[in-house]
């Protein structure tokens, strides 16, 4: 059963790719930044939910559900999103790609 959402909702897509050979290193980066993650998307207004994938044929992807455009916009500003955890992860090889928000048209 899925929940209902405004007719507002956003998606957000931020795509990541890195060496396979480098899972394991980026899988537990990924696992440790949650510690500092978790709690700063949590304060941040209008986020329904986030999800985080790594994948062993090296992709990550985040997506994340707001109640508005304006305020999936503000997870850029994320200080321990935009600057830290993003470092960390350049630092061990991670590429970003584009960011993309996306209005929702359609929910399961």
């Amino acid at each position: 059963m899925s929940q209902p959402l405004p007719a507002t909702a956003y998606v957000r897509v931020s795509p990541a790719t890195f060496d396979p050979r480098r899972f394991a290193e980026v899988e537990a980066l990924s696992t440790k930044q949650a510690e500092y993650l978790i709690p700063a998307l949590t304060r941040l207004p209008g986020i329904i939910h986030h999800y985080v994938g790594v994948s062993p044929e090296g992709s990550i992807v985040h997506v994340s559900i707001w109640d508005t455009e304006e305020h999936a916009l503000q997870l850029s500003g994320l200080k321990e999103m935009a600057v830290i955890a993003r470092g960390e992860m350049e630092a061990i090889g991670v590429t970003f790609g584009a960011i993309v928000n996306y209005p929702l048209n359609w929910t399961i």
